[in-house]
């Protein structure tokens, strides 16, 4: 019987690869709705809009990968069901590829801007989708950018470095507020005005009408392209629809299993049980699809594994590089630490929640990640005054 994955991306790519690295020599199949082999996403919005990445470069294997490791890869294909009665995915096609263990990584769709004309602005998820907006942001062209969070920011600074004149609107009184708290996104606010972009904040788009936006504030801009960047949506239909537990994504436990012990998921829609964390957790982000995708194979092969990765996730915008590590929950008061030099945007700033450190983001600050990660897994309180002083080592703190 087949080991199946339903899944065009990185997640997928790396679970049947995990598969094959593990010994597992019964047949496999890997299912993509693009027509495509996977790929990963991250150079989407960074190297590929910038031009410095090339485009062979995405991709997670060579052609002659798939073929060599006798995997069956169905680019271009959909699945529209999952009959767990049968055992079987049927696909858009009109056939049907019956499963021993099944494996969902179908990723996220970015939300409409849900306004009128919104359906002239331009979404980012796919290679197609970097493409189109590569060609649209170049040289004189006005860009606005509507959302103002890591892809929007990502976006209108690979769309300024080419030359385009940018406007960013955010629902939020500063970019990333949200996610990083007002003085660190402070940061991110200071980065794009000084490269030129135009930030407008704590309003939304009413309307894209010919080549304008018009603003809840009052204001207009003019537009020959508009590009939409407020979020994702996980693609758990085929779950639902095929009665897994489904709440945030798909359930899983810290295997990936889902609800049926023959099926898993992994990447943008899996919702797992973390176990240092404590609780459910679903992340979207390029680590997730990494780790995730190999860790539900060896579960998938009967092994008893563990998905306990912190969030991770980083970025580059303009001559800004950072990496984050770490969680804070949604409804948290954390208190912002930082060490070294914010104004110049060199510095690592820390979470603490209950004095604890929860998350770490090294800007332009680099090889400190397992540090960081340390002083997390530490799970006790650190003194604020020795994590700010630049003198301390950091692997000191989680001893």
């Amino acid at each position: 019987m087949t080991y199946v994955v339903v899944g065009g991306g990185l997640a997928a790519a790396k679970a049947v690869e995990t598969l094959r690295d593990e010994g597992f020599e019964g047949p496999v199949t890997l299912i993509g709705t693009e027509d495509v082999r996977p790929y990963e996403r991250p150079p989407l919005s960074k190297g590929l809009l910038l031009g410095s990445d090339e485009p062979e470069s995405v991709f997670v294997h060579s052609p002659k990968w798939y073929p060599e490791h006798d995997v069956t890869l169905r680019s271009g294909t959909t699945v529209t069901a999952v009959d767990r009665a049968a055992k079987v995915v049927r696909t858009d096609a009109g056939d049907e590829i019956a499963y021993e263990k099944l494996l969902l990584a179908t990723g996220s769709t970015p939300r409409p801007l849900p306004v009128p004309g919104g359906d002239r602005a331009l979404m980012l998820r796919t290679l197609a989708d970097s493409r189109r907006i590569s060609d649209a942001v170049t040289g004189d062209r006005r860009v606005v950018v509507i959302g103002a969070g890591w892809i929007g920011l990502e976006v209108a600074a690979a769309a300024r470095s080419r030359g385009a004149t940018v406007d960013v609107v955010g629902a939020t009184k500063l970019p990333l507020a949200n996610v990083l708290g007002d003085e660190i996104a402070q940061v991110f606010a200071d980065l794009h005005r000084a490269n030129g972009v135009t930030l407008h904040l704590d309003t939304q788009a009413e309307a894209v009408e010919g080549s304008t936006v018009r603003l809840a504030n009052g204001e207009t801009l003019a537009a020959d392209v508009v590009i939409a960047g407020i979020g994702v949506t996980p693609n758990v239909g085929l779950a639902a629809d095929a009665g897994l537990a489904v709440e945030n994504g798909v359930l899983v436990d810290r295997r990936l299993t889902t609800s049926d012990p023959d099926i898993f998921a992994a990447g943008d829609i899996a919702n797992v049980d973390h176990p240092f964390l404590g609780h459910h957790i679903r992340v979207e982000h390029w680590a997730t699809a990494l780790n995730t995708g190999p860790v539900a194979a060896k579960a998938m092969l009967g092994q008893d594994v563990t998905y306990d990765k912190l969030p991770y996730f980083y970025t580059d915008q303009f001559d800004l590089g950072m990496e984050y590590t770490g969680w804070v929950a949604p409804d948290a008061k954390p208190t912002v630490v930082v060490r070294g030099d914010l104004a110049g945007r060199e510095f690592i700033s820390f979470w603490l929640v209950d004095g604890k450190v929860a998350a770490g983001m090294n800007v332009n600050v680099w090889d400190v990640t397992e540090q960081i990660e340390a002083l997390i897994r530490s799970n006790r309180p650190i003194d604020p005054a020795r994590l700010a002083d630049p003198g301390v080592d950091l692997s000191d703190l989680a001893d």
